[in-house]
């Protein structure tokens, strides 16, 4: 196992990156909640040297602010969302953005019976972009929607948890063979009224059902992160809930058998784990906290359960408090710290397993 630390932002051009990167032609590019010329966040790109340059710099206000999720690539234009900023009520923004930079709004999030507050990345789907908002919606409980390159924007589907229904999407979906999946951090048939949290499955004509509610303590409770396909079946991450109530890694059939196949056990091992991302038939991630300092791990965990630490972080150079997954681009897996660094505010690292 090979670790590398590859980049450390510095403020100015951005800082606090909480969104997992993606790879275009082997150039990553990510957001940062904060930092940039306005300290409102920024979308960049890095080279695979560590040559980093800012892209756009959110300004507030009507242009969006602290961007959490990251960007989709459609045909060499960058998609994204911002959960605050945009129209009066400032309740975020979809945006798209080129190559060179340049930036257009294509929806504020805020009328009445629309979403509010998207936290994820979008999903393209022959042309079209879905995704969640946390709130928002007919029951003020979140929404899937749908957003085309020129911004005409609809709600898919409101979320109900008065009817058992998840609450507060704070995931991107899935695509698998036409249907999308994804999870709500809230709602479901357990944990009281507020609901420790559910996968659920959205046809594009906005058909939805719930395929697993979650139980918190010993079964998983606030999925935050998006699922994973792996060969037909689904494999996700819980925030918190499990044997030890640090999160877990479960899997789900697209008919909604679940297993939690790994609890984690805090300290050393890591607790509150981000999304996962797929090598050679392992999945790999990060913990937000744990480790031997406390600032965060990366681990491995086979589809059988079977997990390992392979790095913790120190909360040096190397970064500290993993609020991403990883992404893997040519057998090399990049990832995010939202801290530590040279300058304390955060950095790009890659892991060769």
């Amino acid at each position: 196992m090979k670790f590398t630390h590859i980049f450390s932002f510095n403020g100015s051009n951005g800082r606090e990156p909480a969104a997992t990167l993606i790879d275009v032609n082997g150039t990553l590019y990510g957001t940062t909640y904060a930092g940039g010329a306005y300290d409102e966040g920024t979308v960049f790109e890095l080279a695979a040297s560590g040559s980093q340059s800012v892209l756009h710099s959110f300004k507030g206000g009507k242009d969006g602010a602290l961007p959490l999720a990251g960007v989709t690539n459609v045909n060499g234009t960058l998609y994204g969302t911002t959960p605050n900023g945009g129209g009066p009520s400032g309740e975020g923004i979809v945006f798209k953005i080129s190559s060179s930079g340049s930036e257009s709004i294509l929806h504020h999030f805020g009328m009445p019976g629309d979403g509010a507050n998207p936290y994820a990345s979008l999903t393209d789907l022959h042309g079209t972009l879905y995704g969640t908002t946390a709130g928002g919606g007919t029951n003020s409980a979140g929404t899937v929607f749908t957003v085309s390159s020129s911004g005409k924007t609809d709600v898919l589907y409101s979320f109900n948890p008065s009817k058992g229904d998840g609450a507060t999407p704070v995931a991107g979906l899935l695509d698998v063979d036409g249907t999308l999946y994804g999870t709500t951090s809230y709602g479901g048939n357990y944990c009281g009224t507020i609901g420790c949290g559910t996968v659920f499955k959205i046809t594009t004509g906005g058909s939805q059902t719930v395929l697993a509610s979650f139980k918190g303590s010993g079964d998983g409770a606030t999925p935050s992160a998006p699922l994973v396909n792996v060969h037909g079946t689904l494999y996700g991450t819980t925030a918190s809930g499990g044997k030890y109530n640090n999160g877990t890694v479960f899997k789900v059939s697209t008919s909604g058998s679940k297993r939690i196949i790994y609890s984690f056990q805090g300290g050393s091992d890591g607790s509150v784990p981000q999304s996962l991302a797929l090598l050679n038939g392992t999945l790999y991630g990060t913990t937000q906290y744990g480790g031997s300092k406390n600032f965060g791990t990366i681990f491995s965990v086979t589809t059988a359960g079977k997990e390992s630490v392979l790095y913790t972080f120190t909360g040096g150079i190397d970064g500290a408090t993993p609020r991403a997954g990883l992404v893997e681009a040519g057998g090399t897996l990049y990832g995010t710290t939202a801290s530590g660094g040279a300058k304390s505010d955060g950095t790009v690292f890659s892991i060769t397993p």
